[in-house]
């Protein structure tokens, strides 16, 4: 990272942990109403790191080696490996921005067992409710996994955010429903310009593009409605998008150098040569 950021500057860092193969039709909410055939899509999974002067913050943490196995998944890097890589102690009093509760997003809170939780009040409502034992959304979360939150919040350490909440001068959280009742997205300034980590809120460019709602929604008025806000914010004031799975990421922004390279790209580094672990 830079020393040349201002107070209110970050870099981002983007890392991809894992990914699956699967078909449009299967990612896509009733596909057969576009006419098209379907084909084959690649999905990765990543978690993010925003880094600046004082503070770091993780955002997701991606799934666990159990819960990606049963589910198909194939990880690429233990996330909480990425975390050391990245300095970070997964041990030490981390700030951690949950932007929504499912499986691969928080897949490894009992690995960071004393950091602070920032999470919308309706996704922990949500998923700690009856409604989240329904299949049509038990199969994306963890029983295990949501328990984590709860302990968080006994603990003292999960603090309740809403939209247009900063955690710190320079990050902002949009709350845009949809995906998840409560499902987050966070603007960051970075001195290459502001970044939209969309997170679920858009999987794919495309889906954003074509307004191709996810198969896996929770309201789905409320995403074309997030598709219509994040396209008004775009136009608005451009930012980098960097959206949740969509495998054309890592092409779209320049290499985080050092050992994550092949999996990681970086947003805002002042000084795009320098090694990881060097200032």
């Amino acid at each position: 990272m830079s020393d040349d950021l201002n107070d209110d500057q970050y870099e981002v860092v983007i890392v991809r942990y894992g990914t699956r193969e699967s078909t449009r039709s299967d990612v896509f909410l009733n596909y057969q109403v576009y006419a098209a055939q379907d084909a084959p899509i690649t999905l990765d999974y990543f978690i993010w790191v925003v880094r600046g002067r004082e503070r770091t913050f993780i955002i997701d943490t991606g799934f666990s080696e159990q819960g990606g196995r049963t589910r198909g998944r194939t990880m690429l890097i233990d996330p909480v490996d990425i975390l050391r890589a990245l300095d970070i102690d997964p041990l030490g009093h981390n700030d951690v921005i949950v932007t929504h509760g499912h499986y691969d997003h928080i897949g490894n809170l009992y690995a960071l067992p004393n950091s602070r939780l920032l999470i919308s009040p309706k996704e922990f409502d949500f998923w700690t409710s009856d409604m989240a034992g329904k299949e049509h959304f038990r199969h994306l979360s963890d029983a295990g996994e949501i328990d984590q939150l709860r302990t968080a919040l006994a603990e003292g350490r999960l603090r309740f955010v809403e939209d247009g909440h900063q955690p710190a001068p320079g990050i902002t959280v949009m709350e845009i429903g949809g995906h998840t009742p409560g499902q987050l997205a966070v603007t960051v300034q970075t001195p290459n310009g502001p970044v939209l980590l969309a997170s679920d809120a858009v999987h794919f460019y495309e889906e954003l593009d074509r307004d191709m709602p996810f198969i896996a929604v929770c309201d789905l008025p409320q995403m074309y409605d997030g598709y219509a806000r994040i396209r008004h914010l775009l136009a608005s004031r451009p930012h980098h998008l960097v959206t949740g799975h969509d495998a054309s990421t890592l092409q779209r922004f320049p290499r985080l150098p050092g050992p994550l390279q092949e999996h990681a790209a970086v947003i805002g580094r002042t000084h795009p040569n320098t090694s990881e672990g060097q200032s």
